[in-house]
Formats: structure tokens, C-alpha cells, sequence
């Protein structure tokens, strides 16, 4: 489709890509591959055993890709390997003379074009088909992502995957399209840009701790060592849902009431987030931890908000007091 030409014979070896039986002339094409050939005007030709040759143009090219675009090439990821894979076979490569013969692939090319068959300007690309079902929050989960699909029912759908996109289906009716996502996204949701962010999350959604910790290694040495220690006691979601509540407890403590709670933790081998929390309440009682004086902006007085609410009636607290005399048999 780049090209817009193909050629009308596809030489391939005997392995089982798209071979279903037999080898060389009576080789018989697997039905799927043979339809995907038409739709691109070619048929695929098996070689006679032992004639490997036929198909050595192919094999020079894994050749010359592996010596020459490979060594001492960078990328960020797989698409950024794509783009340049791209410019170098069809810029650089294709004005340049290759081999004994010097030839040019682009004015080789033009010579050709006569006797290759031009394709139509759209060809449906080919694809693979999938059943998901939607569940209670609109999301179609497919290959480790959760894609948002409109309307509120819920009930199975057919997803195609194509090279660079996909779609979802509900009784042949196009529900939604969405663009692929780079291979290394995983675990992340999907909706129409113009849309608002859905309320709810997938069901099967997974929650990482990541980021978490990796906060709380940034903090101390003495952190990553307790990380260290204490990630071998916890393992698959339970490891997550301790890394999440200790987070959330360095966010209630200051930085060193909190570094001391867990220094004496990893000298105790204390892996509960509630007992490290005690560790941190029982040394604020003896008064080796000093609380931080906070600062308060006397201005708050001149806000309309307090202004507005000194006129409102006291608050009646007799309740209270008379229930905490209940209790204490008063």
C-alpha cells in the first residue's frame, strides 16, 4: 500500500506461514492467507525444496539491516525505531547504488511499475477479531488497556485489531474507533477525546504502587532500606496495598517522626503500617518527638466567610456533656 504496486507472485519457503500443506508446486495455501493475498492482487508460490536461492533477495535484506541500520542506532522506543526504519529504507537506501551492479532501487522501481498491477486507493487492512464484553462501568478491556465504549449497555462486543488502530463492534454496528497505543502503555483507560473523564474506574483495572515508591525511596536511605526489607514479606497484591498505606502514612507524619517510626520498625522487622503508626504515636508520649508549632494567619478573622458566620447562634453542646457524664456513671 505504500508502494501502491504489487507484485503478482509472493516466493516463500516451506514453513508453515502461510503454507497449510505439501511443499514446492503442490504446496496448498492455508484459505486465510489466500484470501489476504488476493486482496492485494498476489498469490503465494512455494520453492521446490533444496531451491532456497529464490528467496534470497529477502535474506540479504534481513543482512543488511542487522549490519547496517542496527550498529550504533539510538531510539526512545518502538515507534521511534519504526520512523527511522521507515526513512532509512525509503530515502536513503532507495537513492543509493546497492550491490555488485550499482543499481538504483528507485529508477529500478520506475522500470518495473509496468509489470507490477497497480492497487486501489483503499484496501481494507487486515485484522484480528476478538469477543470482550463491557462491563458495569462502559470499559472493554483489551491487551492490558480499558477502552470506553458509549451507550449504557453491557453486553458482549467484538473488537478488531488492526495494524494501528482498532474497533469495537455490537451487532455489526461501529460503536467506537480508537488509535493503538505504543506497546509499552499498559494498564491504562481510553475515552473520546471531547468527552469528560468517566467517573468510575474498569472493573479489572490493576493499581499499581510505583509511583509510590518511588516517592518513598526519594525521601531517606534509611526508607529504601525498610522498602528493601519489607517487599520480601509482601509479595504479588499484597506488596501494592502495603506500599499504598505507607504512603499514606508519611503523609499524616512529618518527615522525621515518620523517618524514626520506620527506622525502628526495620530494627524490629515490623511490616504493619498500623504497628509503625503506634511506634509513631508511643514516641510523641514520651516526648522524644518535639510537635512542630504551626503557623496561623491571624487574617483569617477579615475573611467574608468568617465574617458572615460571627452573627450565627452558638453551638448547643449540652448533649455531649451530658453524655460524657453518662459515661463516666455521673
Amino acid at each position: 500500500m505504500f508502494w501502491n504496486y504489487s507484485a503478482p507472485v509472493c516466493i516463500i519457503d516451506n514453513t508453515n506461514l502461510a503454507r497449510l500443506r505439501g511443499t514446492g508446486k503442490n504446496a496448498v495455501i492455508v484459505p486465510e492467507m489466500e484470501q489476504f493475498a488476493k486482496s492485494y492482487a498476489f498469490r503465494f508460490v512455494c520453492h521446490e525444496i533444496g531451491h532456497a536461492n529464490r528467496k534470497a533477495g529477502d535474506e540479504r535484506g534481513f543482512f543488511t539491516v542487522t549490519t547496517n541500520f542496527l550498529p550504533g542506532r539510538t531510539f526512545k522506543d518502538l515507534e521511534d525505531l519504526n520512523r527511522q526504519a521507515l526513512e532509512w529504507a525509503t530515502v536513503r537506501c532507495l537513492h543509493r547504488p546497492v550491490g555488485k551492479s550499482k543499481l538504483i532501487p528507485a529508477k529500478a522501481f520506475e522500470f518495473e511499475k509496468p509489470y507490477l498491477i497497480r492497487l486501489p486507493e483503499l484496501i481494507s487492512p487486515p485484522y484480528l477479531e476478538f469477543q470482550r464484553g463491557i462491563d458495569q462501568y462502559g470499559y472493554v478491556a483489551f491487551d492490558g488497556n480499558f477502552y470506553w465504549a458509549p451507550g449504557k449497555g453491557r453486553h458482549q462486543v467484538k473488537v478488531l485489531r488492526y495494524p494501528d488502530h482498532l474497533k469495537i463492534y455490537h451487532r455489526r454496528e461501529l460503536l467506537i474507533e480508537y488509535p493503538l497505543p505504543p506497546v509499552e502503555v499498559k494498564n491504562k483507560k481510553f475515552y473520546p477525546p471531547g468527552r469528560s473523564e468517566p467517573r468510575h474506574q474498569p472493573k479489572d483495572r490493576k493499581h499499581p504502587s510505583g509511583e509510590e515508591e518511588k516517592i518513598l525511596r526519594s525521601s531517606s536511605k534509611t526508607l529504601g532500606a525498610y522498602l528493601d526489607f519489607a517487599r520480601k514479606q509482601h509479595t504479588g497484591k499484597r506488596r501494592h496495598r502495603f506500599i499504598r498505606d505507607l504512603f499514606s502514612l508519611q503523609q499524616r507524619l512529618s518527615p522525621q517522626l515518620f523517618e524514626k517510626a520506620v527506622s525502628r520498625a526495620l530494627a524490629y522487622r515490623v511490616t504493619d503500617p498500623d504497628t509503625i503508626y503506634r511506634i509513631a504515636v508511643l514516641q510523641m508520649k514520651e516526648a522524644t518527638y518535639e510537635v512542630p508549632s504551626v503557623t496561623i494567619d491571624e487574617d483569617f478573622k477579615n475573611r467574608p466567610s468568617f465574617l458572615e458566620g460571627r452573627f450565627t447562634d452558638e453551638a448547643d453542646l449540652t448533649r455531649y456533656t451530658t453524655q460524657q457524664e453518662d459515661e463516666n456513671g455521673s
